[in-house]
């Protein structure tokens, strides 16, 4: 009997983080910071609400990430223009490096994955998922704005 399709995605998620993790261990970055770094990179000068929102962390859980990649020197927090009170996020050149060095790992580690299918398949599989994703995607804005 296969599994359920929301079981496998999240299962082989899970282990592409785990994979993930145990490749770039030395970099000091784990999975989650990489998915934060790599959505910072494209929507640089985004606010912690928003991109606390965009990786799916509690707002307080993202405020220690990037307190621990400030440190890193990895992020830098700038004044938001528009509202003294808020923080915009922008990548350092240093987290470009750090993209730069871990992108050839996270490649192998995709390569990993899909060996065995064609390039044909592996189009399709994006495909699908994709369609999931936008499946899912548009239920939950559906939902919120129900409850608003």
């Amino acid at each position: 009997m296969s599994e359920p399709i929301g079981f496998l995605l999240n299962d082989t998620a899970r282990l592409f983080r785990r994979a993930f993790n145990a490749r770039t261990r030395d970099s000091g970055v784990t999975a989650l910071q990489w998915r934060m770094i790599t959505y910072l990179k494209r929507h640089e000068g985004i606010r912690q609400g928003p991109l606390a929102e965009l990786i799916e962390v509690e707002p307080i859980t993202l405020s220690r990430m990037v307190d621990r990649l400030v440190e890193a020197g990895l992020v830098e927090r700038r004044a938001d223009p528009a509202d003294r009170r808020a923080w915009q996020l922008y990548l350092t050149p240093r987290a470009a490096e750090l993209l730069n060095g871990i992108r050839p790992t996270a490649d192998a580690l995709t390569a990993d994955a899909i060996e065995g299918l064609s390039d044909a398949e592996t189009a399709q599989l994006i495909d699908l998922v994709e369609r999931v994703r936008a499946n899912l995607s548009r239920r939950i804005c559906q939902k919120e704005k129900e409850t608003a």
